[in-house]
């Protein structure tokens, strides 16, 4: 039997994602739920899943949490200027201990795509090819819950900001990305990379007008140019750091459609159509 382990176990990608595996029909008892702190996943635990701690920043654990593992689902962490390091130490773990197969959550087009988000995706993905190991990149384009977590905020405002222009972004659900995780951890022979984004791109002035009716607010986008954006985004309490990631991401999406994806290979893996905005907006309200 197949033991199948997900990193971040209890974040929203990594908990969706074991969720798919269990739709699927992976024995609770073969998934293993690796997580920096094991109280939180008392949940997890209780539908029989196994609960292993596995924090990135001391290896010894990612290594005690992936024996006996035969697939990996490595989610990227957050600790964006850190994280090659902790993603490299999984890695090298997952090597150590065995494993046979690492699928990465990486992003769109991560060999060549301008942003500035992917450099550490790209690095990772390199060091993976070079570990040994049997891998799969899972190239995921945006999560409409970007946009979506904000409608409070923008129902207060009346507008979305952004520097994206006219620029489309196939969006797609968490929960759509986390069934193609687990499509490719249950699959016998998955690619080397999928390039993953959702069927019907939008803009941001197309996401505006959507939020806009189902909320029954006049909500519009305003486009300013990207230093305005850091500076806006960085009065609002963002990291200016990070403000200036988001700002370079627009700029790309404007510039280069850094975010549209024309494949199929999302649809393809998951056996259906990807959520459209219309159901992710109306789930969001609902929430």
């Amino acid at each position: 039997m197949t033991t199948i382990a997900v990193t971040g176990a209890t974040g929203h990608l990594g908990r969706l994602a074991i969720d798919a595996l269990l739709r699927r029909g992976v024995e609770p008892g073969s998934i293993v739920a690796a997580v920096r702190t094991p109280e939180k996943a008392a949940g997890l635990l209780a539908r029989g899943v196994q609960v292993r701690e596995a924090d990135f920043d001391r290896p010894e654990t990612l290594t005690a949490a992936f024996t006996g593992v035969d697939r990996v689902l490595l989610v990227s962490t957050n600790a964006v200027g850190n994280r090659v390091a902790q993603h490299v130490a999984a890695i090298q773990a997952a090597k150590a201990a065995g494993v046979g197969f690492v699928a990465y959550t990486s992003v769109l087009r991560a060999d060549t795509t301008p942003i500035v988000l992917a450099a550490d995706h790209k690095a990772t993905e390199e060091a993976l090819a070079a570990s040994g190991l049997a891998y799969s990149f899972l190239r995921n384009g945006w999560y409409i819950e970007n946009y979506t977590a904000q409608i409070p905020t923008v129902r207060a405002t009346g507008a979305y900001l952004g520097s994206a222009g006219d620029g489309r972004i196939a969006g797609a659900t968490r929960a759509d990305y986390a069934e193609a995780a687990a499509a490719v951890l249950t699959t016998g022979n998955p690619k080397t990379v999928y390039e993953l984004g959702g069927d019907s791109p939008f803009t941001m002035a197309e996401l505006a007008a959507e939020v806009s009716r189902q909320a029954g607010v006049e909500i519009g986008y305003t486009d300013v140019p990207a230093e305005k954006l850091v500076e806006i985004l960085s009065g609002a309490g963002v990291p200016e750091g990070f403000a200036a990631v988001l700002a370079d991401t627009d700029v790309h999406v404007r510039e280069h459609g850094a975010l549209d994806n024309p494949g199929s290979d999302l649809r393809d893996l998951i056996g259906r159509p990807t959520t459209p905005l219309a159901v992710a907006v109306a789930d969001a309200l609902k929430g």
